[in-house]
């Protein structure tokens, strides 16, 4: 899971010679609000909607005197270093570029998403236990332990910090669509439980707030 791996190549960078509402017609198409600009296959940068809007459309953007995002990764970078450039330059799109600092295309945020959906056992049947506890007591291979006693496999984890606490989520995806006895057996083990989805309530969950995403980034 590299960055090379989720390149879009139908993602049409921006040049300075382009005006800017050219550059706004490419981002209502692609549904994104960051472009890079790139000259002779080289990244300048990257320009967000709000900055083409603060200026004169009809003007090449290479004449906005604009302050570019910075944001982007290398080809070999992991998924994870993807998402963290991206949350950090709060970015809808993100270029990549390979060790000469050549352009190779751009990773958009709805790519990510979709890849997320269709990944990480979301649409394997079972259910979803949060956790709750301190991050000193956090063991992945007790909790294993003790939820495979129950003949059950975990499918898939996460883990979330508390803000401004030692505490964290655990979220645990099993492949048991009924979840007392895990539930169960957790709790005998003092473990805090602090929600769990069925199947049908978590796909129509996640389907509603997928639905809603979808529909924020056609804005």
């Amino acid at each position: 899971m590299i960055a090379a791996e989720f390149i879009s190549h139908l993602l049409t960078p921006l040049r300075t010679s382009d005006s800017g509402e050219e550059a706004l017609t490419i981002m209502n198409v692609y549904h994104v609000k960051h472009l890079p600009i790139v000259n002779n296959e080289k990244l300048l940068g990257t320009i967000s909607e709000d900055d083409i809007l603060g200026h004169e459309l009809t003007e090449p953007i290479g004449s906005y005197g604009l302050s570019l995002l910075k944001g982007f990764v290398n080809k070999e970078d992991h998924l994870f270093e993807v998402m963290g450039k991206m949350a950090e330059y709060k970015l809808t799109t993100i270029p990549v570029i390979d060790d000469d600092d050549t352009y190779l295309g751009a990773i958009t945020q709805e790519e990510l998403i979709h890849f997320y959906a269709d990944s990480f056992s979301f649409k394997e049947p079972g259910s979803i236990l949060v956790l709750e506890m301190h991050k000193r007591d956090y063991s992945l291979a007790e909790i294993s332990r003790i939820i495979e006693s129950e003949n059950i496999a975990i499918l898939s984890t996460f883990l979330t910090t508390k803000p401004d606490t030692e505490q964290v989520f655990v979220t645990l995806k099993i492949n048991s669509q009924d979840a007392k006895h895990a539930i169960a057996t957790l709790q005998r083990y003092d473990y805090t439980i602090r929600a769990s989805f069925t199947e049908a309530t978590f796909v129509q969950n996640l389907k509603e707030r997928y639905d809603a995403l979808m529909s924020y980034l056609n804005v």
